[in-house]
């Protein structure tokens, strides 16, 4: 069986988005919410085209959403909700790494990039899973490796996921249940919800992917989660 791959982060100094970045919204397509998120996706998608074309092969996408700097970075703003909608809007099946990140900044920046294959991080915890990412059973299965995992402490975090999937798998999918898991790394919104973690935190987020058709419907996922390197949320 393939083993989980992970990807380094893109680098260089990206495209400054001409529109804000859109959170993920599930409203009817006439809502306001549904209007923007469309008019900012196909902006940028305009803006990167010309880079799309010309990287070839696996891709890496870096999306730096930047946030005024009277908002709390670690409080909502959930980064695989500014990341799900334009991986959605660009996938392609060479993209096999998306990064996501947020911080104070008056400007947002993009960037594609050839990718390239990073050691896997120091401490990882890994499950197959066998049930449906739209069940909970999928969520206890993901939760299960990190049950006994000690909590990060408070404040900023980087996750980084790496799934191995079938061919058929849109992978993009798998992001939000899987996180929903880890409250055991992240803590509970509240001690008596399941699945809503303090996903806010995660102010540095890496998603990589790799197929293998040996695994059918099921799902290898590796997890690893620290506590934000000082500085990296929010740059001088």
């Amino acid at each position: 069986m393939t083993a989980p791959r992970w990807y380094r982060r893109p680098t260089g100094d990206g495209l400054v988005l001409r529109k804000t970045p859109r959170l993920a919204s599930w409203n009817k397509s006439t809502d306001p919410d549904q209007v923007r998120l469309r008019e900012y996706l196909e902006d940028t998608a305009e803006l990167l085209a010309p880079h799309l074309v010309a990287s070839g092969g696996p891709w890496a996408l870096l999306l730096e959403v930047g946030l005024p700097r009277g908002r709390d970075l670690v409080d909502m703003a959930d980064l695989d909700n500014y990341a799900f909608p334009l991986a959605t809007r660009l996938r392609n099946e060479d993209l096999v790494a998306v990064w996501c990140t947020k911080r104070h900044a008056d400007t947002s920046r993009v960037l594609v990039a050839p990718a390239a294959e990073a050691a896997s991080p120091d401490a990882t915890y890994t499950v197959r899973t066998t049930a449906s990412a739209s069940t909970p059973a999928y969520k206890e299965q993901v939760r299960s490796a990190v049950v006994d995992a000690p909590a990060i402490p408070a404040g900023a975090v980087q996750l980084q996921l790496s799934f191995v999937v079938g061919p058929q798998r849109n992978w993009l999918t798998l992001w939000k249940p899987t996180i929903d898991a880890l409250d055991p790394l992240l803590g509970r919104t509240r001690d008596d919800r399941d699945w809503h973690p303090q996903d806010g935190r995660i102010t540095d987020l890496g998603l990589h992917v790799a197929v293998d058709p040996s695994l059918g419907h099921d799902v290898l996922v590796s997890i690893a989660a620290a506590p934000a390197a000082p500085g990296t949320e929010d740059p001088a």
